[in-house]
């Protein structure tokens, strides 16, 4: 699904890749990088751009998935804050229902997906949620009782953009871009947001 979106950059280095002629062998130069992108093919919806990266893409594709560069990565914090779009109606809650029917699911974007139907949010691929998930992830913090935490205006637009662009807090943070990539869409995220903080949801079950 959207882990196409964040494919782990390439090395580039130079390797030696020899070829035959009628006249013999010469060789030619190729990078890692070129041999890579010469070997992938568009297939059904999903096109060659995903591997274009954006500019916080590359600085963060290295072995420490970190920029060291204060400058640089304040700049990226800032572009990935400029990213943000706030719901216009100033609601950020929709159904939690149907938050949690896309937090539960893993599909969308690969080329076996039906492109005519919602992109999921795999949420349980990296966080603790409902008591009665069993099959989750612990790549990112358990966000059991999340809405415990409250629902004043500050932790609200906090979360919604961390949902939408996760750099904003954390520079070359390895969770999904959900609005800023448009894995999901803003009444999707609302719906995420409410399975998140509504207190009828399995999320805030004590």
């Amino acid at each position: 699904m959207w882990k196409l979106k964040y494919l782990l950059a390439v090395v580039v280095v130079s390797v030696t890749v020899s070829t035959s002629a009628e006249s013999g062998s010469q060789s030619k130069a190729k990078t890692v990088e070129s041999v890579w992108l010469e070997s992938m093919v568009a297939k059904n919806h999903v096109g060659l751009d995903r591997v274009n990266q954006t500019a916080l893409q590359r600085a963060c594709s290295n072995a420490d998935s970190q920029v060291v560069a204060d400058t640089e990565r304040e700049q990226l914090r800032q572009d990935a804050a400029k990213s943000v779009v706030y719901p216009a109606d100033g609601v950020f809650l929709g159904n939690w229902q149907q938050g949690e029917t896309i937090a539960g699911n893993g599909k969308g974007m690969q080329w076996s997906d039906d492109p005519s139907e919602p992109n999921g949010g795999n949420c349980y691929a990296c966080h603790q949620m409902s008591p009665d998930e069993v099959a989750y992830g612990t790549v990112g913090p358990s966000l059991r009782n999340y809405g415990m935490r409250g629902v004043s205006e500050a932790m609200l637009k906090y979360t919604w953009a961390k949902i939408w662009n996760p750099q904003v807090y954390l520079v070359c943070s390895h969770m999904p871009r959900f609005g800023d990539a448009g894995i999901l869409d803003e009444q999707q995220i609302r719906d995420v947001m409410a399975y998140l903080f509504d207190p009828a949801s399995p999320v805030n079950r004590k």
